[in-house]
């Protein structure tokens, strides 16, 4: 489809088919009715649909419990904490939220604290920086999963199907009819049909994208192996009251709202409860685990990682038996990290010509929430330039 084309009829417009209802999908879908509307207008609708194995969108996952007796929330941001927005037309494309106040700035205060090995005597806690409108860290309220929610209700032209797991591409569902109207035939896991699309996009972590074109002759598969990704362990802890909180965590006025933990299995922890707008929330408290350390056990019994990071916490925050928290949870992220190459190069989008596929995700640039709208931009720039 070339850009003259994108003033198109009913019939010659592309069906596109995304796989993988994260927050790269998302924008691609966003990013692709725009175009189209923005081409023609209301007369011609966009053909996409999104395949999601899980039955919710967006990387910006919470977890949440409610307490019988407060009907208060415990509420954990236990995916990405926050993202940032560098780039001019991410600022940009962010706009219609923060002025929503969907999105929100954080301005943490930020320490790094030394665990003490006595424990008796609490962390060592210096302060290292606040975080700022110049470089500001964005956040989506009430919850993270707030800003993917939005991002699939706006859309009008794309229909998404949950618990949907796409089976294997293989050569043979690429069906080549002529230049114009070659078409993949996709299935679920079961083996039923899911339709004949003239692009798919597949937007899903490297290693799963590994597992969907081993068998389908991708002409840039050994690249999607070259990229690394790393596992992430995220404790989540609650308390029933502030009074109840560690020493390290109880101070008025707050002291940290962000930590950088040195000298541990941990790697940061977060404080819920005093984000923006989450200020009704109890005492919460999220915690990641090293990114090398959460590879390393990757495959280890969770309920044991739970443990280790347990105490670890404990050494972090010096809790007693009357600050113990009364929630405890972990959760295991196989594919949470991008390691970056030597050169700090990126991969970019990765793209079989003939067949009309590309292989895209925050792994093909920097990891982070801003490099899913950047390859969500280099795929529409693809398809709207063929």
């Amino acid at each position: 489809m070339t850009d003259s084309t994108l003033h198109t009829t009913e019939q010659s417009i592309p069906k596109i088919a995304i796989i993988g209802g994260g927050l790269t999908g998302l924008f691609t879908a966003t990013l692709l009715e725009r175009i189209f509307i923005e081409a023609n207008g209301k007369s011609v609708s966009p053909k996409i649909t999104i395949f999601e194995k899980s039955r919710s969108v967006g990387r910006l996952a919470t977890r949440y419990r409610t307490d019988s007796a407060t009907h208060k929330n415990w509420q954990w941001a236990f995916g990405a904490q926050f993202f940032t927005a560098k780039s001019a037309d991410f600022q940009q494309f962010i706009k219609p939220w923060l002025q929503s106040d969907l999105l929100q700035p954080w301005y943490a205060n930020v320490v790094d604290l030394i665990p003490s090995n006595d424990a008796a005597q609490t962390a060592d806690i210096k302060i290292k920086e606040q975080w700022s409108s110049t470089q500001a860290r964005y956040i989506s309220a009430p919850k993270m999963t707030s800003w993917g929610r939005a991002l699939a209700d706006e859309l009008k032209h794309t229909t998404i199907n949950f618990k949907t797991r796409v089976a294997p591409l293989r050569k043979e569902d690429f069906v080549e009819q002529n230049e114009a109207n070659n078409k993949t035939k996709l299935f679920d896991e079961n083996g039923n049909s899911l339709g004949s699309y003239d692009w798919v996009i597949c937007t899903t972590p490297n290693g799963q994208a590994v597992e969907l074109m081993a068998d389908s002759n991708f002409e840039e598969l050994a690249k999607i192996s070259e990229a690394q990704m790393q596992a992430c362990y995220t404790l989540m802890l609650g308390w029933d009251k502030e009074q109840l909180l560690p020493t390290a965590l109880n101070t008025s006025p707050p002291l940290w709202d962000v930590a950088y933990v040195q000298d541990s299995v941990l790697d940061r922890i977060f404080i819920e409860h005093q984000k923006p707008d989450h200020g009704s929330l109890l005492p919460s408290i999220t915690i990641h685990a090293r990114n090398d350390w959460s590879e390393q056990h990757v495959d280890d019994d969770i309920e044991a990682v739970k443990a280790i990071l347990l105490q670890a916490a404990k050494q972090a925050l010096s809790w007693d038996e009357n600050s113990t928290p009364s929630q405890i949870d972990c959760h295991r992220w196989r594919y949470a990290a991008t390691l970056k190459q030597l050169d700090n190069t990126e991969f970019g989008i990765l793209v079989d010509e003939p067949r009309q596929w590309i292989v895209s995700g925050d792994w093909c640039g920097q990891g982070n929430i801003e490099s899913c709208y950047q390859m969500a931009k280099q795929t529409v720039a693809k398809i709207c330039a063929d």
